[in-house]
């Protein structure tokens, strides 16, 4: 089976100058995700950036609808290698082969990967392959919500990760520290790029100032909004751990109290990964106070209609969407988790409550809706510190940099 090949040309962005004899002309940087959605949208503008800088850059992802998406933004040629987010040997086995043959071809100066099964079948294969250079970003485990053998087995496959990476990257202090506490990688390998994150936040498009007075009216009209009421705004994957059975009880409960609340749920179901309970979905597509958008690239105006972000989500790396609704100037309460607390401090940036526990998460949103005002200065100190810390181009430069160091270039 060969791999599919889109072709590409140089993108046009505005971006610092740099000196030329920094420029890492000819290096090839091949990146890897599991799913195009993974380089669509939580890595957007990165390939395109590195691209500039005079790498030659190859993405690498299994097919889907995002695909095009991806190479007319990011201008890098794409591979397409079918996997899979579930354990399939058969199907791995077929993936590590195409990998390896792909490293063997392109002998690339770098391979990184992000997402599980990138990070395992691409680590494998570049370590079979040679390559010199073997990243991995960690951007969450899901072996942090798991017991007992499928325990066990995420944590092995994480550990094969790790060994056969030169360096991982996970994209949180949290999160580092959770894979040293639990004796996953070596920690002569482990380094958080920056302040963490995966691609820091686009401040140009979230930015209260900067959203369209159209548009906003086009997602208004979509969920019926009404200034008179509460929005509460979540926005992630429609899935078990990210909260969702606990933040519709809750919500249930508050509303019975407060006809006026509205929840927002922007994010796809995946049911044959980790399905949401039956009542639970009857609840979210019958109540009349509930709103459910399966999909949306208006994220930011429904930051701007919204009065707080509510993200319960029980594990995490480092959460682009606190970002975005921390430069959206909207105040947070979400789960105590690794990645979140990277991001948010109780009481001074945010709300903080324990993951799985529907008490602490009614008495906290309680508490917000009782005291807006406080919220929304926490919600402004979150704003200002963010905007120092995790601009998208200070990132991008910074693991520019990071890949100069490990190419030993200066």
């Amino acid at each position: 089976m060969k791999a599919m090949i889109c072709p590409c040309s140089i993108m046009v962005i505005a971006l610092p100058a740099m000196k030329p004899s920094t420029l890492l002309t000819d290096k090839t940087l091949i990146r890897i995700t599991t799913v195009p959605i993974a380089l669509a949208y939580p890595l957007r503008g990165q390939p395109a950036y590195m691209k500039s800088r005079g790498m030659n850059v190859v993405l690498i992802s299994s097919d889907g609808k995002e695909l095009p998406l991806v190479v007319a933004r990011e201008k890098c040629s794409h591979l397409i290698v079918p996997m899979t987010r579930k354990i399939t040997p058969f199907k791995d086995l077929e993936a590590l082969w195409m990998l390896w043959r792909i490293f063997r071809k392109y002998k690339p100066d770098i391979v990184h990967t992000e997402t599980p099964k990138a990070g395992f079948l691409g680590m494998l294969a570049a370590w079979l392959a040679g390559v010199t250079h073997r990243i991995h970003t960690v951007a969450g485990l899901p072996l942090m919500v798991q017991t007992g053998l499928k325990l066990w087995l995420l944590s092995l496959i994480e550990k094969i990760t790790y060994a056969a990476a030169t360096h991982v990257w996970p994209n949180s202090e949290s999160l580092k520290n959770y894979i040293e506490e639990h004796h996953l990688c070596a920690s002569r390998k482990l380094k958080v790029v920056g302040k963490g994150s995966s691609n820091g936040i686009n401040l140009h498009r979230f930015n209260i100032d900067a959203v369209s007075a159209a548009e906003k009216a086009e997602v208004a009209k979509r969920i019926h909004y009404d200034a008179a009421n509460t929005y509460l705004l979540f926005v992630g994957r429609m899935v078990y751990d990210k909260g969702i059975v606990e933040l519709v009880h809750v919500f249930l409960r508050l509303y019975k109290d407060n006809p006026f609340l509205r929840l927002i749920l922007a994010g796809q179901y995946e049911r044959s990964l980790d399905p949401l309970p039956a009542d639970i979905e009857t609840a979210i597509q019958s109540h009349e106070a509930i709103v459910h958008i399966p999909w949306t690239s208006k994220v930011e105006h429904l930051m701007a209609l919204s009065d707080f972000f509510v993200f319960p989500s029980y594990r995490e790396g480092f959460p682009n969407v606190l970002l975005e609704a921390g430069a959206m100037q909207l105040p947070v309460v979400c789960s105590a988790i690794a990645g979140n607390v990277d991001i948010i401090t109780h009481r001074h940036t945010g709300l903080l409550f324990k993951a799985q526990n529907e008490i602490e998460l009614q008495e906290q949103l309680s508490w917000a809706l009782a005291h807006r005002q406080e919220a929304r200065h926490m919600a402004k100190l979150l704003h200002d510190g963010l905007i120092q810390e995790y601009a998208r181009e200070q990132f991008w430069a910074t693991m520019y940099k990071e890949y100069a160091a490990i190419l030993e270039i200066a």
